[in-house]
């Protein structure tokens, strides 16, 4: 049950939207998927409420935020079914105060750490930082056994929502949206990655690879923006389907995801899904690569 994040430290790349298209194509492909919603806009479980609406017809109910439910320590009772195989653990307004409910759960005692050397001062704060980072991924062992992925969603910046992701996933994909930018902030979610496997001996996570996004079709500047990409990360790392400029993707956003059969369907929703169908089957051989045991 591999734990899949998307990463950039830019915002706008479409990390979201690829997580959540991805963890669709594994739904539809019988794979029991889980979407962690880790960053507080909570623009995936937006996606994925309207995606069930639009499919349902009603709104998607959910009883417990994941704030709640974590602060439990029972991620499960905030779980919803969006549809067969794809379950969401949704993010809301209240896991903006997650980061206060870690500092309040894990906090140092001064007094001992006053009466200590400097060495032993940093050893400790290292400490209670790696529990307060490692809180979501111990209540995520508790359910990962009933899924066949996970997929991970965070927010373009560091702070203890990414480390918590992080410190809880497998595998990483970066998002490279082709300006250059975007290519800055791979290259430094590279070297953040770097650092989080050094400081923690209990992150173990490998590269999947690079999905190129492109902000144009047949522009130079793609051309240039993955050239370096793979000069920075190694051409084979780069994923060989790109997700090319498509107005039906932004349409999904205000929409949800068109399912045929159940929803207005026409060529446009069959070639975007075509193509993150090819998306996902390259994901699933490139783990099955690395000895990753799938159904």
């Amino acid at each position: 049950m591999p734990a899949i994040l998307y990463g950039n430290m830019k915002g706008g790349v479409g990390k979201t939207t690829n997580s959540v298209m991805t963890a669709y194509q594994l739904a539809r492909q019988g794979y029991k998927t889980l979407v962690c919603d880790l960053d507080p806009q909570a623009n995936a479980t937006q996606l994925l409420r309207r995606t069930y609406n639009l499919q349902n017809e009603k709104d998607l109910s959910i009883e417990k935020t994941m704030m709640v439910a974590l602060t439990e320590e029972n991620i499960n009772s905030a779980i919803v079914n969006i549809m067969d195989n794809l379950y969401l653990l949704p993010s809301s307004e209240d896991f903006k105060s997650y980061p206060d409910f870690l500092e309040m759960k894990y906090m140092p005692d001064k007094e001992k750490i006053q009466a200590r050397n400097g060495t032993t001062l940093q050893s400790e704060m290292s400490r209670i930082k790696e529990q307060r980072i490692s809180y979501f991924a111990k209540q995520l062992d508790k359910v990962r056994d009933q899924y066949d992925f996970i997929i991970i969603d965070v927010p373009p910046t560091l702070s203890v929502f990414t480390d918590s992701a992080i410190y809880a996933t497998d595998y990483v994909i970066i998002v490279l949206q082709t300006q250059q930018r975007s290519l800055d902030g791979a290259e430094t979610f590279f070297e953040y990655l770097q650092q989080m496997y050094n400081d923690y001996a209990a992150v173990d996570i490998d590269i999947l690879g690079v999905l190129a996004v492109l902000l144009k079709n047949n522009a130079g500047l793609d051309s240039q923006i993955l050239h370096d990409a793979e000069e920075d990360f190694g051409k084979d790392m780069l994923f060989k389907q790109i997700i090319r400029h498509m107005e039906r993707l932004k349409r999904y956003d205000r929409t949800g995801i068109a399912e045929k059969g159940l929803t207005p369907y026409d060529m446009h929703d069959t070639r975007l899904h075509y193509i993150y169908k090819q998306l996902t089957n390259e994901i699933v051989k490139r783990l099955k690569d690395k000895g990753v045991e799938i159904k």
